[in-house]
C-alpha cells in the first residue's frame, strides 16, 4: 500500500514529459526514497526508485538514466559495487552519479570520488540542496556537450572530441570517466598555464570552493595519477608545479 507521499510522487511523475531528464534513485529506506523522488518530480524530473543493488542494475539495463542518486549503504550489492560496475562499462560510464551516505568522514568522501562519483552528499541532507546539486550536475553535462558542438582539441597524438565526448591517442580510444574527461579538457584548454587544485576541482567537479585543502589535494592528485596512467607516455606531459597545481605542457615548449 502506497503512502500519501508515494501517491503524490506517482501522480507528479505521470505529468512529466517523456523527454525530461530521468533520474534513478537507489535508496533502501522507503521514506527517504519517496522524499527524494517527490522533490525531483516537482522540478520536472522523471524518477524511478530502486531499493536494492540488483534492482538498480535491472533498471539501468532497461533504460539508461540521465543521472543516478546512489546510497552507498545498500543490502546485497552495495552502492560502491554499483558505482564500480557503472564506471567500468562503456555503455554506462558517462552516467553522472550523486552519492548519498551517512558516513561523514573525509576519507569516505574521498573514497566516493575515487570510485568515480560526480558529487557527494552526506545524510541528513536538505532535499532542496539535493535537487540543486542534481540540476548542477545535469547542467554541467549538457553544457559540456553544447559547448563542444563538434569542437576538437588536439595536442600531439591526443585528440579530444568534445561533441562526441571521446578522447583518442594515436587513434586508439581512451576509456576515461566523465570526471577524467573534464579534467583533461581543463588542462588542454589552458595548455601551458598552471592551474591550482581549487581551479581544477571547480572545473571538473563543480565543487564548492570551501572544500578543505586536504580533500582538494587528495581528490585532484588521485585523479591526475589515473589520468597520467591512461595517457601512458603522454602522461608525463601533465606536470606538477610544486606549491601551485598542474599544467599540461607539450615537450619542446618553453616552461
Amino acid at each position: 500500500m502506497h503512502s500519501a507521499l508515494e501517491g503524490k510522487v506517482m501522480e507528479a511523475s505521470s505529468e512529466k514529459a517523456p523527454n525530461n531528464p530521468r533520474v534513478l534513485v537507489v535508496e533502501d529506506e522507503p521514506d527517504i526514497a519517496a522524499l527524494i523522488a517527490y522533490q525531483l518530480t516537482r522540478e520536472g524530473f522523471r524518477v524511478e526508485t530502486a531499493a536494492t543493488g540488483p534492482e538498480a542494475m535491472k533498471s539501468v539495463n532497461r533504460e539508461i538514466p540521465d543521472l543516478v542518486v546512489l546510497d552507498r549503504m545498500l543490502p546485497g550489492l552495495s552502492g560502491d559495487d554499483i558505482l564500480k560496475s557503472l564506471k567500468g562499462e562503456s555503455a554506462t560510464k558517462a552516467i553522472p552519479v550523486l552519492v548519498l551516505t551517512a558516513k561523514r568522514e573525509q576519507e569516505d568522501r574521498i573514497a566516493g570520488f575515487e570510485l568515480g562519483a560526480d558529487d557527494y552528499l552526506t545524510k541528513p541532507f536538505s532535499p532542496r540542496e539535493l535537487v540543486l546539486r542534481c540540476q548542477a550536475i545535469l547542467r554541467r553535462m549538457s553544457e559540456t556537450v553544447a559547448a563542444g558542438g563538434g569542437r576538437v582539441l588536439k595536442e600531439g597524438p591526443i585528440r579530444m572530441d568534445l561533441g562526441a565526448h571521446q578522447v583518442t591517442v594515436d587513434g586508439e580510444e581512451l576509456n576515461l570517466t566523465p570526471t577524467e574527461f573534464r579534467l583533461l579538457q581543463a588542462l588542454m584548454e589552458r595548455r601551458g598555464r598552471t592551474q591550482s587544485r581549487r581551479q581544477l576541482l571547480e572545473k571538473a567537479w563543480d565543487v564548492e570552493s570551501d572544500i578543505s585543502d586536504r580533500i582538494q589535494t587528495r581528490t585532484v592528485d588521485m585523479h591526475i595519477r589515473r589520468l597520467r596512467a591512461k595517457l601512458d607516455e603522454m602522461g608525463d606531459w601533465i606536470e606538477t608545479v610544486r606549491g601551485f597545481g598542474y599544467r599540461l605542457r607539450v615537450p619542446g615548449e618553453d616552461a
